[in-house]
């Protein structure tokens, strides 16, 4: 029983390794970092963004391996500091939180897309096979446009909730 708990264990740790090195792998093909460093003519804080990265994505892997040591929100409502407002308070503070990460969650992965898109070049050879030649930037914004209502529907509806 010990040798395939330690087993499971490697076999583990081995597959974690390898489903990290290929994200770090795409991100670094990409560029996304640099790039962000360079267009915000902050490059000698390059180290720092990269590291944050890692930060970002082992906090990430944390909260949703040990997900029952990350419920705060159970530890905060027994604990009621603020009295009788905690709960209304911690769903504020939460809904704040959630718009927060989900902004930026959001302006990462729309910039990873569009990165990947630009090594590709996938915009302009589509754009030169279709004749396009006015309008490019309207069709990108359309494009986002288009993924914000629908995100915005998807969750103002629960979608997710129900699958359909």
């Amino acid at each position: 029983m010990f040798l395939k708990s330690v087993f499971m264990a490697v076999i583990g740790l081995s597959f974690g390794f390898l489903v990290s090195a290929g994200v770090f792998t795409v991100l670094i093909a990409v560029g996304l970092v640099p790039r962000f460093a360079g267009k915000t003519h902050t490059s000698k804080k390059v180290f720092l963004y990269e590291e944050m990265v890692v930060a970002g994505t082992l906090f990430g892997n944390f909260i949703s391996v040990f997900e029952y040591s990350c419920h705060i929100g159970e530890w905060v409502r027994n604990l009621q500091p603020f009295g009788g407002v905690t709960d209304s308070m911690w769903k504020w503070i939460t809904v704040i939180l959630c718009i927060f990460f989900g902004f930026f969650a959001g302006i990462f992965v729309g910039c990873l897309a569009l990165a990947i898109a630009e090594m590709l070049n996938t915009i302009p050879v589509f754009a030169r096979r279709i004749q396009f030649r006015h309008g490019l930037g309207i069709a990108v914004l359309s494009i986002g446009l288009g993924k914000l209502v629908g995100s915005l529907i998807y969750f103002s509806q629960q979608v997710f909730l129900t699958g359909g």
